[in-house]
């Protein structure tokens, strides 16, 4: 396992840190440290062109699309960088990790000469339409249905916790294209564009008072018979490939952000006197050590191994992260005591800390519960019996 950095690494680091530094102090000051998905949505965009224009939004992406090529270790070191510098969370995470590299390995040439670089250079913000009322963390549930007409693909349904929708110009869908089909199988992967006639766009509000999440209808909505990715049937293989890019080089970036969340809860600490009370020190030891052994558990996974073991250690890093961060929410409202039930900002709007304790409420659901997290790896990576599926009697 590499848990280190060579000297031609650290140059790439110091090349990347400089180039942020000067961006995040300079043009785009007014962006450092902002945490919510949704706040200053147009200068946001501004900085995902600008990245792009320098060819840092998607670094580890081949030259030709827009990408810089850049090996795992820089992307990782890139990724440190970005979230080391207090660089806005990223506007088009969802095109950056998950639609573009699923569109590079399944798109066709025509399809990734045509996408791709429009996500590079920032131009085009991509959402997810995966889960639905009925079907969360049991995706094969889904209902939506699309069916060919001419030269189009006709969709109707409905998804939900579409992440930044309001904000993108683009939706993957998986659609069932078979009637009748059921579970994983009859469904399709199809490319949306969300500003046309029969998509609509709802935010939810969070308790955290924010709205990143959103419903988003399809009332006989097209796209062209090429937006498709894989073959008409496929969509459950493309879907399920989607979902191990979320366990790439996204989680050090991932860990760099706790990082500074579990500063800022030391730092609360030192300040209000919480930090002389010895189990709040145990907790904070506690959080510290689970941030490390995560760390090390990325670059293992990272690393690369033989016979599938980083794949199947891959599957527990959701679990584990979501249940830390849990902890680390309530462990910041309890340093902050009774100071954390009062909104410091406009319109009673809470804090860092305390919006970090509503959030994480929600991170052992979203994604797939840690029920359904453990059920994963029991299955796929320790080979158990499958769950009982339906009423038991």
């Amino acid at each position: 396992m590499k848990l280190g950095f060579s000297p031609e690494e650290e140059a790439f680091r110091a090349e990347a840190a400089a180039w942020l530094q000067g961006e995040l102090s300079g043009p785009f000051a007014d962006l450092r440290g902002i945490t919510s998905l949704t706040a200053a949505p147009d200068r946001r965009r501004e900085w995902e062109r600008r990245l792009g224009a320098a060819r840092w939004g998607c670094i580890g992406w081949p030259e030709a699309y827009g990408g810089r090529n850049a090996t795992l270790a820089e992307q990782v070191i890139f990724a440190e960088e970005y979230a080391r510098a207090g660089a806005p969370s990223r506007l088009n995470h969802i095109g950056v990790e998950l639609a573009g590299p699923t569109i590079l390995a399944f798109g066709s040439d025509e399809q990734k000469a045509r996408l791709l670089p429009p996500i590079a250079r920032g131009e085009q913000l991509w959402c997810q339409g995966y889960s639905e009322t009925n079907a969360g963390s049991d995706l094969a549930n889904v209902r939506t249905r699309a069916w060919r007409e001419g030269e189009d693909w006709v969709i109707e349904g409905q998804k939900v916790w579409t992440s930044l929708a309001q904000f993108s110009d683009w939706i993957f869908v998986v659609a069932r294209t078979e009637p009748g089909s059921k579970g994983p199988k009859g469904l399709s992967f199809l490319l949306v564009k969300i500003d046309q006639p029969g998509v609509t766009v709802r935010p939810i509000r969070q308790i955290t008072g924010d709205a990143e999440f959103n419903e988003t209808f399809f009332d006989g909505a097209r796209t062209d018979a090429a937006n498709i990715l894989g073959e008409p049937g496929q969509g459950w293989q493309v879907a399920m490939a989607l979902l191990g890019f979320e366990r790439g080089v996204s989680t050090l970036a991932q860990q760099m952000g706790f990082r500074n969340e579990l500063d800022a809860v030391i730092r609360a600490a030192k300040a209000n006197g919480a930090a002389r009370d010895p189990l709040i020190r145990q907790r904070i030891a506690k959080a510290e050590i689970g941030l490390r052994l995560m760390r090390y558990g990325a670059l293992r996974m990272l690393s690369g191994g033989g016979g599938g073991a980083v794949e199947a250690a891959a599957l527990t890093y959701k679990i584990q992260w979501a249940s830390w961060r849990r902890s680390l929410g309530e462990l910041a409202i309890d340093v902050l005591g009774i100071a954390g039930e009062i909104g410091e900002g406009p319109g009673y709007g809470f804090g860092e800390l305390s919006t970090l304790f509503l959030y994480s409420r929600a991170d052992t659901i979203y994604g797939g519960t840690n029920q359904i997290q453990r059920n994963i790896i029991a299955e796929r990576a320790l080979g158990l019996p499958r769950e009982p599926r339906g009423d038991i009697g």
